[in-house]
């Protein structure tokens, strides 16, 4: 049985995608300095793909994704076991924080602890978004 896709729902998923990226992007760079980070923007960002697949169908938001959930766990695991791998290349503790000298604007003095944020970003975005996916697509139980 086909469903009847909500008007409504479907257009603000179109409009509130964007807007939650947008919020969760914000959320991760001042994450460092403030309340937020990747946990929370990463939340916020799989929501947004969230509410896709239920406006639409779990398909389509895979597609507008354009990456696999286990490419993008694969890719926050790697930053943040990077960001935790830097300090022992300098003879410092696993994990301890070391920022580069070079001023960015948005950022100020980037350094692992922002690399370790958008690992954990990616991480969440994925695990989430796989669990989502999963169940949405999954066979009704007899």
């Amino acid at each position: 049985m086909m469903k009847k896709n909500s008007l409504i729902l479907s257009t603000a998923a179109r409009y509130l995608l964007p807007l939650l990226l947008l919020f969760s992007l914000i959320l991760l760079l001042r994450g460092h300095n403030s309340p937020g980070g990747g946990f929370v923007g990463g939340l916020v960002a799989a929501s947004g793909f969230a509410l896709l697949a239920i406006a639409y169908h779990p398909s389509t938001a895979r597609r507008i994704l354009r990456i696999q959930p286990i490419q993008l766990i694969s890719v926050g695991l790697l930053l943040a076991t990077i960001s935790g791998i830097i300090p022992i290349l300098g003879g410092l503790p696993f994990m301890t924080g070391v920022w580069s000298t070079l001023q960015v604007p948005v950022l100020e003095k980037p350094g692992t602890p922002v690399l370790f944020d958008v690992g954990v970003y990616l991480l969440v975005i994925g695990v989430t978004l796989m669990i989502i996916f999963e169940l949405a697509e999954g066979e009704a139980s007899p």
